[in-house]
């Protein structure tokens, strides 16, 4: 690790890391990023964290330890005000810090269940998938990184169970609901004031796994489950899933310009 610089501790494949990656990315903080193999992330978060937090991201910043991505936000918006993610007007930063709320609890929970769902459904997409977020030479035991997977998928969110699967798609159905009624009431491109900020970041980023955006943390060839293309495809012309596209289009840094990964 390089002295000096931000290390944000992350999950390749969550969408709270992409929060949390794309506020660093945005306001072009040079930073570290450690990949540890998921599962481990659980006691190396306790460890960071001195007991406070079981989960990535946390980020490493100047002498303190961060957890939970609203925390991280709320911490580089201090270190680095501009570009702002943060509306100046009180009234819209109270709006955009409840709508980042809502997102955080409401939607990020259950797009991750309903992916991790339907990924246990087809083992064979959910090994090739898990392949690609170890290291070597892990990365060439897919069969045994897929039901590493699957169970902890399994104990760590209990995805296995059609019943909290049908919750996660109502939740996320009402989350899309809530993002349009608030693009609608904004009368704008943007959820709070008229430029880019952390309501429009969060939203985006915690629907990346649903809505599946080319500049998400995936690389474009990597495998989908059939159920999950089947959900998108059932959404795809809604205007909420058409802005959360158009978010990571205008907004997101692209794949090539990202700091890399180490630790993987």
């Amino acid at each position: 690790m390089s002295v000096g610089k931000p290390t944000l501790w992350q999950i390749q494949v969550s969408h709270y890391s992409e929060k949390a990656r794309w506020a660093l990315d945005y306001k072009g903080i040079d930073h570290v990023r450690r990949t540890p193999i998921p599962g481990t992330h659980i006691p190396i978060a306790l460890w960071l964290t001195r007991g406070e937090g079981i989960t990535f991201p946390v980020l490493q910043l100047g002498g303190r330890t961060i957890g939970d991505s609203t925390a991280i936000v709320a911490a580089l918006e201090d270190l680095r005000p501009d570009p702002p993610l943060y509306p100046a007007d009180p009234a819209q930063r109270a709006r955009a810090l409840e709508l980042e709320d809502f997102f955080d609890e409401e939607l990020g929970p259950y797009a991750r269940l309903l992916a991790f769902h339907e990924l246990i459904g087809d083992p064979e997409v959910f090994a090739e998938l898990a392949s690609r977020t170890v290291p070597p030479p892990l990365s060439k035991m897919k069969g045994l990184t897929g039901a590493y997977a699957r169970a902890l998928t399994s104990l760590r969110y209990g995805a296995q169970r059609d019943e909290a699967a049908a919750e996660a798609r109502e939740k996320v159905l009402a989350a899309l609901d809530r993002l349009e009624a608030e693009l609608a009431a904004s009368g704008g491109e943007y959820l709070a004031g008229e430029r880019f900020g952390v309501a429009d970041l969060t939203a985006a980023a915690l629907f990346y796994p649903v809505v599946g955006p080319v500049e998400g943390p995936l690389p474009p060839d990597a495998p989908v489950p059939a159920a999950i293309e089947a959900f998108r495809e059932g959404i795809s012309d809604r205007p909420g899933f058409v802005w959360v596209e158009e978010m990571f289009r205008r907004h997101r840094t692209p794949r090539s310009a990202a700091v890399p990964s180490i630790g993987r």
